[in-house]
């Protein structure tokens, strides 16, 4: 891998104030990846992202089901659903970007989760697999064809995309110090290390991949 190559991205999965600490949904250490993506991106040329963008009433939120909790998990219209706390609104604080990082150099960002009926967890489709956010279409006519991914959550958003990467036929690496896991049980961070692993996508160290340049 040529980080430096056009058909190379860098694919940073929802790095968004809610998902941060003093946010709605709050990843437990996620700000330590920002200096790291910071860095990765810095070594890049081209960069995408994905953003969660939520209607006040989406389905996946404990709030809009009277007496439900966030952690709980629901029948949602025939699929399995944990239900969250309100977060990432279209248009509030917690859907924006951090702050502390540069985006002027982001090619394109795509937005996922606008369907209030369904929750969508990959950068590429909902959880159902219905809804299409374009970016696969973007990757193929731009010639990208290997993605290195990291944000978050681990054991969520990142490993979903990954999976959908490796599996839509791109040569996908997730860099572990650049994400973390939300967690809902102990060990779902490194369940999820184990099962992207085992679909073949390749995972790393930010110094791993540095040492490219």
């Amino acid at each position: 891998m040529r980080i430096n190559n056009s058909q190379v991205a860098l694919l940073l999965v929802d790095v968004q104030n809610d998902f941060l600490p003093g946010g709605a949904l709050a990843v437990k250490e996620g700000d330590r990846i920002l200096p790291v993506i910071q860095k990765l991106q810095g070594q890049f040329s081209r960069i995408l992202a994905t953003q969660d963008f939520h209607p006040q009433d989406h389905e996946s939120f404990a709030a809009n089901h009277s007496g439900k909790t966030p952690g709980e998990v629901i029948d949602l219209h025939g699929f399995s659903q944990v239900l969250w706390p309100v977060h990432c609104v279209q248009g509030t604080w917690g859907a924006a970007f951090s702050e502390q990082l540069q985006t002027a150099s982001w090619e394109a960002i795509f937005q996922k989760g606008k369907n209030k009926s369904v929750d969508s967890y990959s950068g590429f489709f909902d959880n159902a697999r219905r809804g299409d956010t374009g970016l696969y279409s973007y990757l193929h006519q731009a010639g990208i064809r290997t993605l290195v991914v990291c944000g978050l959550a681990l054991d969520y958003c990142v490993k979903f995309t990954a999976l959908d990467a490796q599996e839509l036929g791109f040569e996908t690496y997730v860099i572990t110090d650049a994400t973390r896991a939300v967690n809902l049980h102990s060990q779902d961070g490194e369940k999820a290390l184990e099962e992207l692993k085992h679909a073949g996508v390749k995972l790393m160290e930010s110094t791993q991949v540095l040492a490219y340049v």
